[in-house]
């Protein structure tokens, strides 16, 4: 399933030269601000692929360049583009960068992500108070989470278990139905089959002292 992750890490390369080769100029905001997420996407799977190949420090210099992107592209944005904030916020987590991180959670909640409507952007929301430590306030956004049909259950049980703080089980169990959900994928962001997420999470477990012990093929080798 992972493939050759040298190759993975060629194209993402390439697609990211390819990609900045291309970029519009500030007179088509428009398709500027798609191709810097373009841009982002190609520059965190090099990054993940890197973390693969157990090369962390080449890494988070890949997730500083996504990390930018997504922030370049939200200028010109449209209203309620809460995919650019939390692929930075990702994208500093992933390369374990706590200030960057903590920096790119400010800016979701500055741009209003907890008064969102749309699921998505409750997610930055609870993922930008996870990040500043700020649990009390990311449980109301979790239980929201919890109650939607058009959100990832699993997910939003482990941002819920995050927030408590002390439930390790109720956390071990809503993770490790995460990485199913990504083990059962057919399709990744990028063709890059890691998951991300369960990253993330779990780098927000630690902080709590309820990480999970997991192994998958989706994941780097401890």
């Amino acid at each position: 399933m992972a493939g050759d992750w040298e190759a993975h890490l060629r194209r993402e390369e390439k697609r990211y030269r390819e990609g900045e080769a291309r970029l519009p100029g500030a007179s088509d905001p428009d398709s500027r601000q798609r191709q810097l997420t373009r841009l982002g996407n190609a520059a965190g799977g090099a990054g993940l692929a890197l973390l693969m190949l157990g090369r962390s420090e080449e890494a988070g210099r890949w997730f500083d360049r996504a990390a930018r992107r997504y922030r370049e592209s939200a200028s010109e944005a449209p209203p309620g583009s809460w995919g650019r904030p939390i692929g930075a916020i990702k994208a500093r987590m992933l390369a374990g960068d706590e200030p960057g991180a903590e920096e790119e959670a400010r800016w979701a909640l500055e741009t209003g992500a907890a008064g969102a409507e749309s699921p998505i952007g409750r997610y930055a929301a609870c993922l930008a108070l996870l990040v500043l430590g700020r649990d009390e306030d990311a449980r109301p956004l979790a239980s929201s989470l919890r109650e939607r049909d058009d959100f990832p259950r699993a997910v939003a049980d482990a941002l819920a278990m995050l927030a408590a703080g002390t439930d390790r089980l109720g956390y071990i169990d809503a993770v490790e139905r995460v990485l199913e959900s990504f083990e059962q994928r057919e399709e990744y962001l990028e063709d890059i089959p890691v998951a991300d997420t369960v990253l993330v999470l779990q780098a927000l477990a630690r902080r709590r002292e309820i990480e999970a012990e997991l192994e998958s093929e989706l994941l780097p080798r401890v």
